[in-house]
């Protein structure tokens, strides 16, 4: 089975290694990434906790690297676990920042929705901050 996808990018004025380097940090995630941490992240082993607005969840990050990948997996309560895509690619001087939403099961048009719209908000919090 395949679930339906949808890349949702943004153009950023800075270099890959700019936006790799604000963007991969976990720690910085409160500072742009509402959809996935309102306030506070901390570190718990190899994975970090988390207050998201569909509450407590934990996220695992692929490790550094120099291609730009910054996937994740986010770690429901349940167990259940989502693979989120993302990705830093080189555009001439600047990046273009995708991030690959997959459209589950369980998920409603509004929960779809409800999500793109968090994700294009936080792509748009992230370029602010970079272009600063």
């Amino acid at each position: 089975m395949m679930f339906p996808a949808k890349h949702l990018s943004i153009s950023v004025n800075c270099t890959t290694e700019e936006v790799y380097e604000f963007a991969s940090n976990a720690e910085n995630l409160p500072k742009w990434a509402a959809g996935l941490s309102n306030n506070t992240i901390t570190k718990v082993g190899d994975e970090w906790e988390t207050d998201s607005p569909i509450g407590k969840v934990r996220v695992r990050f692929v490790h550094k690297n120099n291609f730009g990948v910054m996937d994740h997996d986010i770690i429901f309560p349940s167990g259940e676990i989502n693979h989120n895509p993302f990705r830093v690619l080189k555009n001439d001087m600047g990046s273009e920042v995708v991030f690959t939403l997959y459209r589950l099961p369980r998920m409603s048009d509004n929960d779809y929705q409800r999500d793109i719209d968090f994700i294009q908000s936080d792509l748009k919090k992230l370029k602010l901050i970079l272009e600063k």
